[in-house]
């Protein structure tokens, strides 16, 4: 197995209960910036398996399905998916997430896999079982299928009491050296899912509060830009200046960021989260994420999506959930387009990022999709209302929000 980086985890569609977070990784992966990438972890034993899946995950795994999918030469990791296991135990979303799982391997074409089930017994077995089945009719040679539970694994391949007890074959695989040389590789391994959520989880106290009446005052802002626009003679003119504004904002702090800045007020994220509402400024910040700047790119949208107001939550999520998938950091993909899908159940980049990250596209793939100039000009073709967020949309100001000269605002 590489371990140059954790291939990207990223989450797929939700079918009938069934989560999926698909962890990809090729020959040229999109590593961190914290790796080393000379590191080469070789994973001969369960044990070492077991050490290992924690950092393909970004987080050690409750409850799970981890399958991981390997080819020639010398059974490098390709892929890695993960699935919530069926609570209470349904047979017919084992066989979804069993036929899934196989479906992936297949369309990448690995002809070995590996599978990992954590959790109780009554739990993992009928996944496990499930995925047995469908590897055999996909044709997909399975090294070994484990179960873990309370320090301990077992295996369904195997039933040589020697060498696999029924009692189960102790382990502790944050003391393997596999796992001592991926530690020292920076990448680390968060505790659960939930962690990895609350890297993004939103701020509050007196930051949400203030963050709140600054939206306000962005919102008011625009709303006082739009009024101006509806009197103009030339509308068109107009609403391509309101456009070149928030341009403007999100692309200077997005050099900021660049140049190892941040931001210096909540009126200046408050700012950039109603900008991206606007479809073109959305887009340009997507065609400025090239992986070479991906640190600097993670900071910012974290401090956008931590501080955005409903409502507003979805575009920076949508771009922190592609950099995230770019850089080879799956969980944070994974619950970055949750955020996105919370706030906007129909947001269609994250749902194309979903649907594209979830049949387990590598991040290689995470390419850009036009360049800002290509941009400007596809948006130029579309007419004057290109990209302008509905005018119905705009939220009305708090009675008790001053109404500021934002000619003055920073």
């Amino acid at each position: 197995m590489r371990g140059s980086s954790p291939p990207g985890a990223s989450p797929a569609p939700h079918s009938g209960g069934m989560r999926q977070t698909s962890t990809a990784g090729d020959d040229t992966p999109q590593t961190p910036q914290t790796s080393r990438p000379d590191t080469v972890i070789r994973a001969g034993s369960p044990t070492a398996l077991l050490a290992v899946v924690p950092h393909l995950l970004g987080f050690v795994p409750e409850m799970s399905l981890v399958v991981i999918g390997t080819s020639p030469p010398r059974e490098r990791i390709r892929v890695t998916l993960r699935y919530d296991l069926p609570d209470p135990p349904d047979a017919d979303l084992a066989a979804d997430i069993a036929a899934h799982a196989a479906s992936v391997l297949g369309a990448q074409e690995l002809p070995a896999a590996l599978a990992v089930g954590y959790g109780p017994e009554a739990m993992v077995t009928p996944v496990a079982g499930a995925f047995l089945d469908a590897s055999h009719l996909a044709g997909i040679e399975l090294h070994d299928v484990l179960r873990v539970e309370n320090g301990r694994y077992w295996s369904y391949r195997c039933d040589n009491e020697a060498c696999c007890p029924a009692a189960g074959v102790p382990f502790d695989g944050s003391a393997h050296p596999a796992s001592a040389a991926l530690d020292g590789a920076g990448l680390r391994v968060l505790p659960g899912r939930a962690a990895v959520a609350a890297r993004i989880a939103p701020l509050g106290g007196d930051t949400a509060e203030s963050m709140r009446q600054a939206t306000r005052r962005a919102e008011q802002h625009i709303a006082r830009l739009l009024a101006r626009v509806r009197k103009s003679s030339r509308i068109g003119a107009a609403r391509r200046m309101i456009a070149a504004e928030g341009l403007a904002a999100v692309g200077a702090m997005i050099l900021r960021y660049r140049n190892d800045g941040r931001f210096t007020s909540d009126y200046e994220i408050a700012r950039i989260s109603v900008a991206l509402r606007d479809l073109r400024v959305r887009d340009d910040a997507w065609a400025r994420m090239d992986p070479e700047h991906a640190a600097a790119y993670l900071r910012l949208w974290t401090d956008v999506v931590r501080r955005a107001q409903p409502g507003y939550v979805a575009p920076a999520a949508a771009l922190l959930a592609f950099v995230a998938w770019q850089s080879g950091d799956g969980a944070l993909a994974n619950v970055a387009l949750d955020r996105a899908l919370t706030d906007d159940p129909g947001y269609s980049m994250a749902l194309l990022l979903r649907q594209v990250i979830g049949a387990g596209a590598p991040p290689s793939l995470a390419r850009l999709p036009m360049t800002p100039e290509e941009v400007a000009a596809s948006y130029d073709g579309l007419g004057d209302e290109a990209g302008q967020a509905d005018d119905d949309d705009d939220h009305e100001p708090d009675e008790d929000v001053q109404d500021p000269d934002f000619d003055d605002e920073p």
